[in-house]
């Protein structure tokens, strides 16, 4: 048993990575203000982890008659672009420092403040660790000049990004900023953190309506090893690793056939389900997968995307075993009835097991056409689509110029698989995912053991060579994955032993 938790602790830690998140910084001092308030022990952590493209500081004197006079000037602004209920989010972080505290004195003259208040905008990383002056050249940090009012600073913001702001917007106008994921290729990297709130948004919705049953807890259960494995959110990949090591104690079978502990699972399940991706996240809004209307992609749409990132990422070995957990992971916990049977239809289709990771990426990716041929039509008759995000064949030329032969119809088209199965990789993999740790195979003394090896076939070679990084990553994620596998079995084994023991 002192193995077993000696192996717990392992796998905590090799997921592990301290993180920031601006919701801590904002509850407490200065709530209900839009701006988020720094210092100097969390400016780094929080710049480095925000998951927008621009931000701003402003740097003030809490003593400071004009600094006073600006704060709703500066509000105003920031109510548009800091959390879930601004009209424009993920865009741009608008934040503020105290240089009248003494624990900022060393940030603030990192920044050569001269005067208050004074504004500087950068990319969010370019703050980190980083030294500003007003005559350093060719830095991406510039001083905002100005941004006296409201109305100024906002004119400021949409000259230098192109957009067309109003003081007045509500949720879903002035779109003009979206990601158009139709042509760059790069935009994907921002989606990392939309599959993090998916993640945690369906964990919400199974915990919501109480769908860990007898008859769910093995397909959940290995659901959870595919994320613990393969996830392309490291943090993700830790929380998920936690709650499978407490799986039995948080949902022990017995838990299930008493009826009287019913109001104390509510209890479990609601205190258990914000710690899948980090206290960070849900962060209540998404980025990559916004739509221009309310109710417009969305969840769907940053779940897909995890599932494509799991496709690629696993190895050839696991391909079947990472084919079932999808499948019955959509067949017992999405629960969009329709959508569910669809794809539940496709996968029993599937003739024969996937021998590699080529075949299940390529069917997964054939099977979301399909679901998008569907509901091209749908929405074309209802009118219930998204007008700046139409569903379409995937990928575009735009996207992928060498995937497609030729083109009859929009949605009849020639594919060069080998080049769509590169793309999948590159897209999914390289330029969404986070890394894998390096410390993966030390894990149980290197033991390789593959969830459910009954279900998988062994490995064959791609008939597409893998980039090395992909090949690497593959390799290290699925030592994880086959170890997990390995100790879950055991400690559910040791558990049925100390229970008939006692």
């Amino acid at each position: 048993m002192a193995s077993l938790r000696v192996f717990s602790l392992f796998l905590i830690l090799q997921f592990a990575l301290p993180a920031l998140g601006a919701r801590s910084i904002v509850e407490g001092e200065g709530e209900g203000d839009a701006a988020v308030d720094l210092n100097s022990t969390n400016f780094d952590a929080v710049l480095k982890s925000t998951p927008t493209t621009h931000a701003i500081v402003e740097f003030f004197a809490h003593w400071c008659p004009a600094c006073r006079n600006y704060k709703p000037q500066y509000e105003r602004v920031a109510k548009l672009f800091n959390g879930p209920d601004a009209a424009h989010p993920g865009i741009l972080l608008m934040a503020r420092v105290d240089c009248a505290m003494k624990v900022n004195n060393i940030l603030c003259e990192r920044f050569s403040v001269s005067h208050y208040p004074m504004l500087l905008w950068g990319p969010p990383s370019k703050f980190v660790s980083a030294k500003w002056g007003p005559d350093q050249q060719n830095s991406e940090i510039l001083s905002i000049d100005d941004g006296r009012t409201s109305q100024w600073l906002l004119n400021w913001i949409n000259k230098r990004i192109g957009s067309s702001f109003n003081l007045d917007d509500e949720k879903y106008e002035n779109e003009n900023t979206l990601p158009r994921n139709s042509s760059d290729p790069e935009l994907i990297a921002r989606a990392l953190f939309d599959v993090e709130e998916a993640t945690v948004k369906a964990f919400e919705i199974i915990l919501e309506n109480k769908m860990i049953k007898p008859e769910t807890r093995s397909s959940l259960i290995m659901f959870f090893q595919l994320l613990a494995a393969h996830h392309p959110s490291k943090q993700c990949r830790k929380g998920s690793a936690e709650l499978l090591v407490n799986f039995d104690e948080t949902w022990p079978s017995s838990h299930f056939l008493l009826s009287q502990n019913t109001k104390e699972a509510a209890k479990t399940d609601t205190t258990t389900g914000n710690s899948i991706c980090g206290k960070e996240v849900p962060r209540g809004y998404w980025i990559f997968c916004r739509g221009s209307k309310k109710d417009t992609r969305g969840f769907s749409c940053g779940l897909w995307i995890l599932m494509h990132s799991l496709s690629v990422r696993v190895g050839d070995g696991e391909s079947q075993s990472a084919f079932v957990a999808i499948q019955d992971f959509i067949h017992n916990f999405f629960i969009c009835e329709e959508c569910r049977k669809h794809f539940y239809n496709m996968c029993l289709s599937v003739t024969s097991p996937f021998n590699s990771t080529r075949d299940l990426s390529l069917w997964l990716w054939r099977a979301h056409n399909t679901v998008n041929e569907r509901l091209i039509k749908d929405e074309k008759a209802l009118g219930t689509g998204d007008p700046t995000f139409p569903k379409s064949i995937w990928p575009p030329r735009e996207l992928c110029p060498s995937c497609q032969l030729s083109t009859s119809t929009p949605t009849e088209i020639q594919w060069d698989e080998d080049k769509v199965y590169l793309f999948l990789v590159n897209y999914y993999g390289q330029t969404l995912a986070s890394s894998v740790s390096s410390d993966t195979d030390k894990l149980i003394g290197g033991q390789t053991e593959v969830l459910n090896t009954d279900d998988a076939m062994s490995g064959t070679a791609s008939a597409v060579s893998v980039p090395a990084w992909a090949a690497l990553g593959v390799a290290l994620a699925s030592i994880t994955f086959g170890a997990l596998a390995c100790f879950w079995r055991a400690q559910q084994k040791n558990r049925k032993q100390h229970k008939v023991w006692n």
